[in-house]
C-alpha cells in the first residue's frame, strides 16, 4: 500500500505510463487519446493490464484495498456512477441475505430518502415502510429517535433499516444509537452517507461505518476532491460475510460496463490525499467554518443543521426567500449549492480557497435585513399507501394538473419538494394536503395511476 512513505496510486500510474508510451490505440474510446476537451490521453477502456471494475484482480482491487484501509472497512468498492449505484448495490445485498433467511423483502426507511431509493425499490420489488418522526417534528427531518426505531422493529420483520444522514440541509441522525437498536433486533443498518464522505477524517471520526452501520454509500465528489460521479460502497467488518464476496456482483447488476477511467483515477488519487495532509486541511476548514457560523449567529442569522462542512441559512427570518438571497450573492460572484423558499445551502470543502469564507461573510453583511417573511410551507401529509412502489411505477399512467389529481394514486417515483426529498411517493394517495404542498413548491402536474 505504501511506497516511499506515500500511498501508492496503481490506477493513475498505469494510465500515465500507458499514455506516455504513445501506443497505437486500436481500442475504445474513439478519440484515440487526441485532445478535444483536455483529458483524452488518460481516458481508457479495460485494456490489457487495466483490470475490470466489478471483476477486479489487479490495479483496481489494489486501489480499493487502499481505500478500505483508510475508511476502516471490510470492503470498499468504487463507483463511477455516483452513490445512486451504491444504494442499489447495498439494497440488493440486503435483499439476497433476506431471501436466504426467509425474511420478507420489506425495508424500513427514513422518509427523507433520495429519489434513488424509490427507483431501487421498484427495480427490486421492495415493500417500504416509512419511519416517521414524533408528532410535531418535520416529516422530512432526520429526527427519528432510537425509541421510534425500536418500536417499529418490534412490530414487523425487516430485511434492513435504511437511513439518510446527513441530509441535504446538514441534519444528522444519531447513527450510533440507531445501529445499536438495529443490531439488537438482528437487522442490518444501511446508510445513505452521500453528503458525508469527509466525516471519517474529522478529529472525531463520525463516519457511519465507525458508528456501527453495516453498509453505506459515500459520494466522493460531493465533499472530497474527486470528479463528479466518484463514489464508494463501504461494507463493515460486522456486515454479513457474503456481502463482501458478492459486493462486485451487486454493483455490476446495475452498473455500466463502460466505467469512466477518469473517475477511477480520481478515486485512486484521492487515497493519497486522504493518507496525506487532507485531514489537516479539513480540520482547518471546519474550524474556520465554525467561527463563521458563530459570527453569523451573533449577527442575527438563523442556521439549520449540525453537519460540520455545510452552511445552511434559514432565510425567512432575514426577510428573504432562499432564491432571493442566492441571486444577491450571485451579484458578488458567489454560487451556492441550493436555494428554495426557506433555505440557502452552501458546501465548502477542505479545498475551499482561504479567502472565500471572508468574501461570503462580507457579501452577507452587505445584505440589509428586511421584515420577516411570514409565509410558511404547508405541513407535509402523513403518507397513505395504496400500492407498492413497483406496482405504481409499472402501472399505466396519465399526467394531470395537481388540482385534478387529488384522490388519485401517484405513479411517479416521488414528487420531490426542495431540498430533494419527497412530498409523496409512488403508490401513495394524493391528498388535499399533498396537493397544497406541491403547489407551494411550484409543482403543477404529476403522473397518476390510470383508474386509481
Amino acid at each position: 500500500m505504501l511506497r516511499n512513505n506515500r500511498m501508492e496510486t496503481p490506477i493513475c500510474d498505469f494510465v500515465r505510463e500507458y499514455a506516455e508510451s504513445d501506443p497505437v490505440r486500436m481500442h475504445m474510446p474513439g478519440h484515440k487519446g487526441k485532445t478535444l476537451t483536455g483529458p483524452e490521453a488518460f481516458d481508457l477502456t479495460e485494456i490489457g493490464g487495466a483490470d475490470v471494475l466489478y471483476r477486479s484482480e489487479g490495479i483496481i482491487r489494489r486501489s480499493e484495498e487502499n481505500a478500505a484501509s483508510l475508511f476502516g472497512t471490510a470492503r470498499t468498492v468504487y463507483s463511477a456512477e455516483g452513490s445512486s449505484l451504491c444504494i442499489r448495490g447495498m439494497l440488493y445485498l440486503a435483499l439476497l441475505s433476506a431471501k436466504q433467511k426467509g425474511i420478507p423483502a420489506r425495508l424500513l426507511a427514513g422518509r427523507n430518502a433520495h429519489h434513488t431509493l424509490m427507483t431501487a425499490a421498484a427495480l427490486l420489488d421492495l415493500d417500504v415502510d416509512w419511519l416517521l418522526p414524533a408528532p410535531g417534528e418535520d416529516l422530512l427531518s432526520c429526527a427519528v429517535s432510537a425509541e421510534i426505531l425500536d418500536r417499529a422493529l418490534e412490530q414487523k420483520q425487516y430485511m434492513a433499516v435504511y437511513l439518510t444522514s446527513p441530509d441535504y440541509l446538514g441534519r444528522r441522525v444519531d447513527l450510533r444509537e440507531a445501529a445499536e437498536v438495529c443490531h439488537r433486533h438482528g437487522v442490518p443498518l444501511l446508510v445513505d452517507n452521500a453528503h458525508g464522505a469527509y466525516l471519517k477524517f474529522l478529529p472525531e471520526d463520525s463516519h457511519p461505518i465507525t458508528l456501527g452501520a453495516d453498509a453505506c454509500c459515500d459520494s466522493a465528489h460531493k465533499t472530497l476532491s474527486c470528479l463528479t460521479g466518484a463514489a464508494y460502497l463501504h461494507l463493515s467488518a460486522n456486515a454479513p460475510e457474503d456481502w463482501v464476496e458478492k459486493a462486485e456482483q451487486a454493483m455490476s447488476l446495475f452498473a455500466s460496463t463502460s466505467p469512466s477511467w477518469l473517475i477511477l483515477q480520481s478515486l485512486d488519487r484521492m487515497n493519497r490525499e486522504l493518507a496525506g495532509d487532507y485531514p489537516v486541511r479539513l480540520r482547518r476548514m471546519t474550524e474556520k467554518l465554525k467561527a463563521l457560523k458563530k459570527t453569523l449567529c451573533e449577527e442575527g442569522w438563523m442556521l439549520a443543521g449540525d453537519e460540520p462542512m455545510k452552511l445552511t441559512l434559514c432565510t425567512a427570518d432575514r426577510g428573504y426567500t432562499g432564491e432571493e438571497l442566492h441571486d444577491m450573492l450571485r451579484d458578488h460572484g458567489i454560487e451556492c449549492e441550493f436555494a428554495d423558499r426557506e433555505y440557502l445551502v452552501m458546501m465548502p470543502s477542505a479545498d475551499t480557497p482561504e479567502g472565500d469564507l471572508e468574501r461570503l461573510l462580507s457579501a452577507l453583511r452587505g445584505i440589509p435585513r428586511r421584515k420577516h417573511v411570514k409565509e410558511t410551507p404547508p405541513e407535509l401529509p402523513v403518507p397513505e399507501k395504496v400500492l407498492s412502489i413497483r406496482e405504481a411505477m409499472f402501472s399505466p399512467r396519465e399526467t394531470l394538473p395537481v388540482s385534478l389529481a387529488v384522490g388519485r394514486v401517484l405513479a411517479d417515483a416521488c414528487v420531490s419538494c426542495p431540498p430533494a426529498v419527497p412530498v409523496i411517493i409512488a403508490g401513495e394517495r394524493i391528498t388535499e394536503q399533498a396537493a397544497e404542498c406541491m403547489k407551494y413548491y411550484n409543482i403543477t402536474e404529476c403522473d397518476v395511476v390510470v383508474n386509481s
